[in-house]
């Protein structure tokens, strides 16, 4: 009988081996497959060019925080989760910023998970767009980097933030049942990150003295 060889292959995101079994039957002969799991393989993780651009900007960042840069660095010897990017969007007053209300984290900046050959950059401009409607150009330099959870069940991951700068009258389009609005930088707003208020207030301001608003 020839011997037949294992079998790897992934299934969702479960690497399993599959190796067969033989046995015999009245009938002829059975080859059975038994799967043994030997990992779990995220495949959404980010790629070297992605990991590239992200170490990229996440050095060029008017804040860091969380040591995300130290973080970033550590973080690229093993296995990784998606990185997340989103965009600060000010009005030409930087008096308010658009945020949508996301279904568990509440009121946040428009955004989500970079995916594999993409840029951090790119997936914020990506995400802004799909949103809010809104297709805008982002400021050149990233706004902060932090490290942080998106829902209770994930692990942490880098998080890069953008800047960019649009007239409130642009015509915003939402996503089925998020809502997107832009609230007063004067008044709080409740969301999952509750520190974001006042680092997205201080970018704001630096903004206003940079462009004489």
């Amino acid at each position: 009988m020839e011997h037949q060889r294992p079998v790897e292959c992934r299934i969702q995101e479960a690497r399993l081996i599959f190796r067969p079994v033989c046995c015999q039957s009245e009938s002829g002969l059975w080859l059975l497959g038994v799967a043994s799991t030997v990992g779990w393989v995220d495949q959404r993780g980010p790629d070297q060019y992605t990991l590239r651009a992200a170490v990229m900007d996440a050095h060029r960042a008017e804040a860091e925080f969380d040591n995300a840069c130290a973080w970033l660095e550590a973080a690229m010897k093993g296995p990784m989760d998606p990185l997340a990017a989103e965009v600060w969007v000010f009005d030409e007053a930087f008096r308010h910023v658009l945020l949508v209300k996301h279904r568990w984290r509440g009121w946040v900046p428009p955004g989500g998970r970079v995916e594999p050959g993409e840029r951090p950059r790119d997936a914020a401009r990506r995400e802004l767009l799909e949103e809010t409607g809104i297709s805008a150009d982002l400021l050149e330099a990233p706004a902060a980097v932090t490290v942080r959870s998106y829902h209770r069940d994930w692990s942490v991951t880098l998080g890069l933030s953008y800047g960019a700068i649009v007239a409130r009258s642009l015509q915003v389009t939402e996503e089925s049942n998020q809502p997107v609005a832009w609230v007063p930088l004067s008044q709080d707003w409740e969301g999952a990150f509750p520190e974001d208020r006042p680092r997205i207030r201080r970018y704001a301001s630096q903004l206003s003295e940079r462009t004489g608003a």
